[in-house]
């Protein structure tokens, strides 16, 4: 009997048409879905049955509790070989893989640029006031980044390649984290600054490139943000339990800041009723900062891969 694989949060349909199952289509039976479901009865319910599943990303969580409720699960593949979703030692307890893949291009770089200038230059809000019929044409005075400071709160491969671009805008570019050192920060030609608060003041876009852990969780919290300039702007691509949320909604309000990009949310999807939909200063993307053709061929070919490897009883890619 063929095994069963579940392709979860396949949320453009693009699973099976971005690789070549062949190898593997024979000796599986697949189902793919297309939403994120997050209460683990209902989970249980879809997963129990499978054998292989495949994640995207982070998109749905697999903890140990979850995990010890799917007891024909025998292998877990992840887009990326970093997954904070999976616990990968309690799987390997339970004798499950699970194995990663590789990326492709530069498509984080290219969206955190994406929206900086989005933000900056009000490119959604210029395009609703256009396609809304408004007969006001030229409605706002976009913000020119040459000479403007560049705050990074890290300084890691995706902000030291953020400070690169910055140059070619003639920004000036500082950075701190809680591990940052001078010696480092010379290294990726950005200006350390001491504390979270002097980058804070000085900053006029502050973007955020960290991994979230217990000691990053909420590391821009509500006093942090009353810091930061009123005209400065702030960038999020990493993950959104790094900002306070509900104090940045309150924040863009009140324009004690003038406005967001975020492409990560405390809760992906995001909720049809939640009120950052329906801030004008804030502009959203739905965590599209990874996604791109390139890295979706690697992610999805390297997937059937792990799936062949796994089936010949050579696991590849294992996550450690």
């Amino acid at each position: 009997m063929a095994l069963r694989v579940a392709i979860l949060d396949d949320y453009q349909h693009v699973a099976l048409t971005c690789a070549d199952w062949s190898t593997v289509e024979k000796r599986i039976s697949i189902d793919v879905f297309s939403d994120t479901i997050h209460d683990e009865d209902l989970l249980v319910q879809r997963l129990e049955a499978y054998h292989i599943i495949c994640t995207m990303r982070e998109r749905t969580k697999f903890t140990s509790k979850l995990l010890d409720r799917l007891p024909n699960l025998r292998l877990i593949t992840t887009t990326g070989m970093r997954n904070q979703g999976i616990d990968i030692d309690f799987a390997k307890s339970k004798g499950i893989i699970v194995s990663g893949t590789g990326s492709g291009g530069n498509s984080t770089l290219e969206h955190i640029w994406a929206l900086i200038l989005s933000v900056a230059r009000n490119i959604a809000v210029d395009d609703a006031n256009i396609k809304s019929g408004s007969p006001l044409w030229q409605t706002s005075i976009p913000v020119g980044l040459s000479g403007k400071t560049l705050g990074l709160i890290g300084v890691g491969r995706l902000g030291s390649q953020t400070a690169k671009v910055a140059k070619a805008f003639n920004m000036r570019v500082i950075g701190w984290s809680p591990n940052l050192t001078p010696e480092r920060a010379s290294q990726a030609e950005v200006e350390f600054v001491r504390s979270k608060k002097q980058l804070l003041q000085q900053s006029d876009i502050v973007s955020l490139h960290l991994v979230l852990s217990q000691t990053t969780h909420h590391i821009l919290s509500a006093g942090d943000i009353a810091i930061m300039k009123p005209s400065a702007l702030l960038i999020n691509t990493s993950r959104g339990p790094l900002i306070d949320e509900a104090a940045l909604i309150d924040a863009v309000k009140k324009k004690s800041i003038s406005g967001a990009g975020l492409d990560v949310y405390d809760l992906e999807p995001l909720p049809l009723e939640h009120p950052l939909r329906k801030i004008p200063g804030i502009t959203l993307t739905p965590h599209t900062g990874y996604v791109n053709d390139s890295n979706y061929k690697v992610f999805w070919s390297e997937t059937v891969e792990n799936i062949a490897g796994f089936l010949n009883g050579t696991p590849r890619r294992e996550l450690a």
